[in-house]
């Protein structure tokens, strides 16, 4: 009988970590938890380390120790990225599930990579940001990039069995998020309430949020590069408010190849620890009710420019994805603490990188991290500035 694989989950208390979770626990036989990492939601990280007794848990803060709670006798707190790193490279764990927000896991990740580690990615930032880097520690420690993403999932699967030099085309499917029908106007005096309303995936804010602008898409592009390879150019966004047909992959023979699934996280979650085998997942079937009526139809890019922007952005290449980025995380969270209108978030990050000096496209992880920084700092002047209040949540 195999022994459990090790899973560390940097980002543990996100919808992403607490659905893994939901999977781990169900295949005990298959999975241990070795370490949990979280920012700082002490209390949620204090309750998962007590159902699942990892040998650390790690808080991005010493301060929010306090709200852990009695942990089990084995189990170590550590902080920080240092402690990251240490969870995320621990000999006892084999996978390590990258879904930890910001820039903080870039580093810990890109260590893990060079041990050889599996990454199951659903960190948009480390590939946006830091794409190069760890495609290269991965392909020095011959470590795995397994994407979690739905949509990534379903190329990566729809590749499988294929040579990556007859794919002609990738595209993504977007469902079109909460304002698909709606005017300039009234995505203008759109609630925080309205935006996060996801009409078929149940997600984090500042994602749900993404997909209303559209910019999630656009990041998924880049992230799409790094993993498959494939220049902007070969990769397509098609809007399907289903939610059904997760991405497909044509090829230079005129072969369309899809995945279709439920829109549920736990099904690309569960490939990623497995691979290559497949979970027994006790999940709603797609039935035939939900393949009646399926639409595709192509971004509208005057309402929603983010898409443009992101595809600018990864033409140019060296730090502007990671400028892109860090502007717009700035401005979601501008926008849901009600200081900006809903339209006023890709406006700021518009004018970012249009003050944004080119980089070489020969760029440092350091060169990432400060112009990521620098970015936030000129996206937070911008927002200041402006006095028209969003509407009320």
């Amino acid at each position: 009988m195999r022994a459990p694989k090790g899973v560390a989950i940097l980002g543990s208390t996100g919808s992403v970590g607490r659905s893994a979770l939901e999977v781990i626990a169900r295949f005990p036989g298959r999975f241990r938890v070795t370490a949990l990492c979280a920012g700082r939601n002490a209390r949620r990280l204090g309750e998962q380390a007590r159902r699942f007794s990892p040998s650390l848990v790690c808080l991005s803060e010493e301060r929010s120790a306090r709200d852990l709670g009695r942990l089990p006798t084995r189990t170590r707190v550590v902080f920080g990225e240092e402690g990251m790193t240490e969870a995320a490279c621990s000999d006892a764990t084999g996978i390590v599930l990258a879904a930890a927000s910001g820039v903080s896991s870039i580093r810990p990740v890109i260590a893990a990579a060079t041990r050889g580690k599996r990454i199951a990615l659903a960190n948009k930032e480390l590939l946006v940001m830091a794409g190069k880097f760890l495609v290269k520690a991965a392909r020095a420690g011959g470590a795995e990039i397994l994407p979690v993403d739905s949509e990534h999932s379903a190329v990566f699967q729809s590749i499988q069995g294929n040579r990556r030099e007859d794919v002609l085309r990738i595209i993504l499917t977007a469902s079109g998020g909460p304002f698909r029908n709606h005017t300039l106007r009234g995505m203008r005096d759109a609630t925080v309430a309205e935006a996060l309303g996801h009409p078929t995936w149940r997600m984090g804010a500042k994602i749900t949020v993404d997909s209303a602008t559209l910019m999630n898409k656009g990041l998924e592009v880049i992230e799409a590069t790094w993993l498959f390879g494939l220049p902007p150019s070969k990769i397509d966004v098609l809007i399907h408010p289903q939610s059904v047909v997760h991405s497909m992959v044509e090829y230079r023979d005129g072969s369309l190849i899809a995945q279709l699934g439920i829109p549920d996280m736990r099904i690309p979650i569960g490939y990623a620890l497995s691979y290559p085998e497949r979970l027994p997942l006790e999940l709603p079937r797609l039935r035939r009710h939900r393949m009646d009526g399926w639409m595709f139809d192509p971004p509208d890019r005057k309402r929603f420019p983010a898409l443009a922007l992101a595809y600018a952005a990864a033409e140019s290449g060296g730090t502007a994805p990671a400028v892109m980025n860090a502007a717009n995380e700035a401005a979601v969270g501008a926008f849901l603490s009600g200081r900006i209108r809903f339209t006023e978030i890709v406006g700021i990050v518009e004018n970012v990188l249009a003050g944004w000096r080119r980089k070489s496209r020969s760029v440092t992880l350091s060169d990432v991290i400060r112009d990521d920084a620098q970015a936030r700092e000129d996206a937070e002047r911008r927002i200041s500035r402006i006095r028209i209040r969003s509407p009320k949540r």
